[in-house]
């Protein structure tokens, strides 16, 4: 067994306690929660299945070096004593992001330029060579963040961020981000013990991440590569193992459903769904909130309507308030979610929530709403025995506290600074790639319908070209609890 290391996994401000019991759950050790972070200790297997499993990190990194930095020189200095030959050599190309909180240091680019210096020098010193920089394909990718004069370097082992889990084909107006919106899910406790619904999913995020939890299925099925796969150390019978292991996949007998007013919205979501192979689990349908019924089974909700931030929404009030005569009428027994900004939409439900969690969407502090509908009156309910907030639920509200405590630091973010993520802007910096790539080519929808397959398929995942990289070419169905998946997993490492 390889020794355990210090990792980082990153997410978004408010979903740090879910990633944390996600890793816990995972195996790893020393679990500690930090801002926008989670450290752990783990080895080379935890970090192949922290990228692969867990529904909310953006990116895992693995830290090479802690340094104090009081000027540009130090970092130079601090970069160039690490031994770069461990990670690099001169046919190796890399690109380093850069996230800093520091009044010494005001520019982002400014700290990464000063740590491709540092590389670079100690390179055409010792060979009278250099390395060469990669902006969007390179085949190392290094963190540096700086948080006054602590400055902690990193490997970056996910590559683009763990949101993009590949099933996305289309997207509608302002999307929910996949991480944001399992953590959402996850936050309700929900694991697959009741029908799911979304009556406004628009490209049906949370109905895919639905269903992946409900499955317990990996959402890196669905990437293309992780930074990992191009490491001098990469394992790649240990990854094989872990990709192609789905012993922890559970069966799913509830279903999922969808629905928005707008077709566009609802013909993007089947493509993704199908491409994503979940068909079986999930129906998408043409329906305005305001015709919803009762559901026959019992159900859980989950939603996320407009703000009047990123779409305008005519009479945005009145569309809540529709909301709230829905779930008051066509929601008896069941407990409804929902995620908003405004607090006046809030009161236009004109329900009680028994709980508000806060959390961030894109640069917006929204809360996170349950309402739980039962017939009568809340004392009546509690005295019959029913739950308002479980323990678990108060110590999610707790963390309003800790997000008046960050909201100093998110005011001395300079406006034009964007997040790595593009549409989640909280707490973050600009990095060097600003903009991710598509995969390079496209992949057929996979149907979900379908016989069980004999497990020797399975082994077409592993095929290999003849640089030793996975490839997944044409229509390979392989086995997976019943289910037909067309995984074009391709690798190719001079992809622009």
């Amino acid at each position: 067994m390889t020794q355990d290391f210090e990792l980082i996994a990153k997410t978004f401000m408010g979903l740090e306690p879910v990633l944390a019991k996600e890793l816990t759950q995972l195996g790893a050790e020393n679990v500690q929660i930090g801002r926008r972070m989670v450290s752990f200790m783990g080895n080379k297997e935890m970090m192949y299945r922290a990228n692969f499993q867990l529904h909310t990190a953006i990116r895992i990194l693995k830290p090479i070096k802690h340094f104090k930095a009081l000027s540009a020189d130090d970092v130079y200095e601090g970069v160039k004593a690490v031994d770069w030959t461990k990670y690099l050599d001169l046919e190796t190309t890399f690109a380093v992001d850069s996230v800093v909180f520091s009044e010494e240091f005001r520019h982002s680019k400014f700290v990464a330029y000063k740590v491709k210096d540092a590389i670079v020098d100690q390179f055409r010193e010792k060979t009278g060579k250099r390395p060469n920089i990669s902006i969007t394909n390179p085949d190392i990718r290094l963190n540096i963040h700086v948080a006054e004069d602590k400055c902690t370097l990193s490997l970056d082992s996910s590559g683009e961020s763990l949101h993009r889990r590949g099933y996305r084909q289309e997207s509608v107006e302002a999307p929910l981000n996949e991480v944001l919106a399992a953590g959402m899910i996850l936050m309700t406790g929900w694991h697959g013990e009741t029908d799911f619904i979304d009556p406004m999913c628009g490209s049906g995020t949370l109905l895919i991440e639905a269903a992946l939890i409900a499955r317990n299925m990996a959402p890196g099925l669905f990437r293309k590569e992780f930074a990992f796969e191009k490491w001098k150390d990469f394992d790649r019978d240990l990854f094989d193992t872990i990709y192609n292991d789905d012993s922890q996949e559970r069966e799913f007998h509830h279903h999922i459903y969808g629905y928005d007013v707008d077709i566009k919205a609802v013909n993007t979501a089947r493509l993704n769904v199908r491409a994503a192979g979940l068909t079986s689990d999930i129906t998408v349908e043409e329906r305005d909130f305001k015709d919803f019924t009762q559901p026959k089974e019992k159900s859980i909700m989950v939603t996320n309507p407009p703000y009047g931030e990123r779409i305008s929404t005519p009479d945005l009030l009145g569309t809540y308030k529709m909301i709230g005569e829905r779930l008051k009428h066509q929601f008896t027994g069941n407990d409804a979610w929902i995620l908003s900004y405004r607090e006046e939409c809030f009161e236009q439900i004109g329900l009680k929530p028994s709980i508000k969690i806060p959390v961030y969407n894109g640069s917006l502090e929204c809360e996170f709403r349950k309402y739980q509908m039962f017939d009568g009156k809340m004392r009546v309910f509690r005295e019959e025995g029913g739950t308002v907030k479980t323990e678990e639920e108060k110590r999610q509200m707790a963390e309003k506290r800790r997000f008046r405590q960050n909201r100093e630091f998110k005011k001395r973010l300079e406006e034009q600074e964007e997040n790595e993520e593009a549409d989640i802007r909280s707490f973050k910096f600009r990095s060097l790639e600003k903009k991710t790539r598509e995969p390079r080519e496209s992949r057929e929808p996979r149907d979900t319908r379908g016989s069980r397959d004999s497990r020797s398929s399975r082994d077409s995942r592993g095929s290999r070209d003849s640089r030793g990289n996975r490839n997944f070419k044409g229509n390979r169905d392989f086995d997976r609890k019943g289910r037909h998946f067309d995984k074009k997993r391709r690798f190719d490492h001079d992809e622009d």
